[in-house]
């Protein structure tokens, strides 16, 4: 089934996600034989998120450039099994910062996606906040120009207020800011995440919610496939809690931090060195 194809309207459920209890991740490579054994008999299909997972976490979004070595693990990865990139960037930017052809690509959390078989999908039920998502954009633009290091970055489906690069005593103002815009429209809703605060639409669409219709859409909600989640930040908990007792979730972490991911990589080298091991399983497993 191509993922453009069927209603995804009914896909966006309208109560809110459980909250799952929450442990500390386990780090992955001392334990990497034991995952690998649970690969085992399976297919992999792999979802990564791209800042602080592919990339490290820099100033600028801009800055956060795929090194030409985690460019060719994916190419190799994607040779053996399903690979996507589930971002909260735009999808043309995501897209243009992996450049394979080969990848599927889930971006603004979900609300667009691109099938390399399939085409690209917009979401209906975001249509209506294109339009809130743009107006909040311009008034924070104005009210936050006079703050040193504040970037606004619009996106279609959302928008994101980065505070990495602002004084620490700027900061309770940026988020008041957001607040205010919040507040005034009830179909918003603001986001966290490192140094940036996001807003988005006020509805029960997520990383999370994206995984499952990806999952279904593509044939792979079955026994025979293990799915996987690599995230770094907030809004990868909702996909960590939407693999659990299915599939195996990894948070890039520099220290041990509570999560619904049952595992924990070190930073993007580790990320890199996980992606190599499973490339190299899957295909010995396809020989």
């Amino acid at each position: 089934m191509s993922i453009v194809e069927g209603d995804v309207l009914a896909e966006a459920r309208t109560a809110p996600a459980q909250e799952e209890s929450m442990g500390l991740a386990e780090s992955a490579l001392t334990v990497l034989p034991e995952i690998l054994r649970r690969c085992e008999s399976r297919k992999l299909a792999v979802f990564l998120d791209y800042d602080g997972t592919l990339t490290p976490i820099v100033a600028r979004p801009e800055l956060a450039i795929l090194a030409e070595d985690m460019r060719e693990t994916l190419r190799s990865l994607a040779e053996g099994c399903t690979v996507a990139i589930v971002s909260g960037r735009a999808l043309s930017n995501v897209q243009g910062l992996v450049g394979l052809d080969t990848l599927i690509y889930a971006g603004s959390h979900g609300f667009e996606i691109h099938d390399p078989q399939g085409g690209q999908l917009h979401h209906e039920e975001g249509a209506e906040f294109v339009p809130l998502i743009a107006k909040a954009a311009e008034t924070l633009q104005s009210r936050l120009a006079d703050i040193e290091g504040v970037l606004v970055e619009p996106k279609i489906y959302a928008l994101a207020v980065h505070y990495r690069l602002v004084a620490e005593a700027d900061v309770p103002r940026v988020e008041d800011e957001v607040d205010a815009v919040i507040a005034a429209e009830p179909k918003l809703r603001k986001t966290g995440g490192k140094k940036v605060f996001e807003v988005r639409p006020a509805m029960d669409w997520h990383k999370g919610r994206a995984l499952e219709w990806l999952l279904r859409a593509l044939d792979l909600d079955r026994p025979d496939v293990l799915p996987v989640y690599v995230g770094d930040d907030e809004t990868d908990e909702d996909a960590f809690r939407a693999l659990e007792g299915r599939g195996l979730g990894f948070i890039v972490a520099d220290a041990p931090v509570s999560s619904a991911a049952s595992y924990r990589l070190n930073d993007t080298d580790e990320v890199k060195t996980l992606l190599d091991r499973f490339a190299a399983h899957e295909k010995g497993a396809g020989s």
